[in-house]
């Protein structure tokens, strides 16, 4: 028997459209043989609609934005497990950003007990705020670059202390971004005080709560961790951005990035790198699927900068790169998250709930 999937998109959240190219490139992935998919749209105001049965994959995107159609619904409790025709049987949440990679969908789907592909709320939610993240990476005594880090108040209250403490505890450029958004949304280089100043504005645009990160000279390297309680590695990738920095456009719109896989890196940087990248994995208590981020210097240093939670797949994304160069092809890296999110449903129905 066919496994119903849903496929959970869109989202109230800046990267509503990253969602949206992230689904359509799943639906081309998916095997129609072993599943019945079900589009679950989630609008960029917050409104749940479930469309009906995909017959096949998505042409674009805009087939994907639900409208008022028949077979399609806004109540949330049509995702309570009944006997009624259209319980799901697995959730794939391809949401990204806030109210949906930050462990808030995550909490939904465990209260309605539903499986669900990836990692669930305290590794989502932990991995979406880069301070909480990098706190904890400390805790598991990974490397890292140096940053600083403030609340919206404060920087109303304390520019120009602000400034200073940037200006003192790091060195020029400097990295700002929102702590709690990611595809490098509202991420700004700043070579100066005037350009951190107007970084600072931009991301607090985003969340109200800043991060900046000493710049690093060194190769930006990332690789793909799969599993539950035994995580695996893929083989590492390289971005080389062929600008300033691997922003939002060069990863989503305009490709202008050279992605190298596998990256040409000696055996002993790329245990360095799983070794991390396996530990910042257990130390969120990840599931299903990490893309792990790295700086590698010229001398060999390995820093790990942070982890995605819910890494894309469109066209241009590192993690299926990374997983197809070792081995696994994107349909069969689909399914294995599925049964991952599977195993882990199960392995959670054997505790109790009630004392004996």
């Amino acid at each position: 028997m066919k496994k119903r999937i849903g496929l959970l998109y869109g989202g109230k959240s800046a990267e509503h459209e990253v969602s949206l190219a992230t689904a359509l490139a799943v639906s081309k992935a998916l095997n129609y043989k072993e599943y019945d998919v079900y589009p679950v749209y989630i609008t960029s105001e917050g409104e749940w609609k479930r469309g009906p049965l995909l017959e096949g994959p998505a042409d674009n995107t805009a087939q994907l934005q639900l409208g008022d159609g028949p077979g399609q619904a806004n109540d949330i409790s049509e995702f309570l497990p009944t006997e009624a025709d259209g319980q799901l049987d697995v959730i794939v949440p391809l949401l990204h950003g806030p109210n949906g990679e930050d462990g808030t969908v995550q909490g939904l789907l465990e209260v309605l007990n539903l499986p669900y592909v990836g990692n669930g709320v305290l590794a989502s939610a932990a991995g979406m705020d880069k301070v909480i993240m990098k706190q904890l990476f400390s805790v598991a005594g990974l490397k890292q670059t140096p940053y600083v880090y403030f609340l919206r108040s404060d920087w109303q209250k304390n520019r120009e202390q602000l400034l200073d403490q940037v200006e003192t505890e790091l060195t020029w450029p400097v990295f700002v971004k929102p702590a709690n958004l990611g595809s490098s949304v509202g991420i700004s280089k700043a070579q100066n005080r005037d350009e951190l100043n107007a970084a600072v504005l931009e991301a607090l645009k985003f969340d109200r709560k800043v991060i900046v990160e000493q710049g690093v000279n060194g190769r930006e390297i990332e690789i793909a961790v799969l599993g539950n309680d035994e995580p695996e590695c893929s083989v590492a990738g390289e971005i080389k951005p062929l600008k300033g920095f691997y922003d939002y456009e060069a990863k989503y719109k305009d490709g202008d990035t050279a992605l190298v896989v596998p990256a040409e890196l000696d055996n002993a940087v790329y245990e360095q790198l799983a070794d991390q990248a396996k530990r910042a994995f257990k130390i969120l208590d990840c599931s299903g699927l990490v893309r792990a981020d790295f700086f590698v210097t010229e001398e060999n240093d390995v820093l790990i900068n942070e982890v995605n939670t819910m890494p894309g797949f469109t066209p241009y994304s590192m993690f299926p790169l990374m997983w197809q160069q070792s081995g696994l092809s994107y349909p069969d890296l689909i399914e294995q998250l599925i049964n991952l999110a599977i195993e882990r449903h199960r392995e959670k129905q054997q505790l109790q709930s009630k004392r004996d």
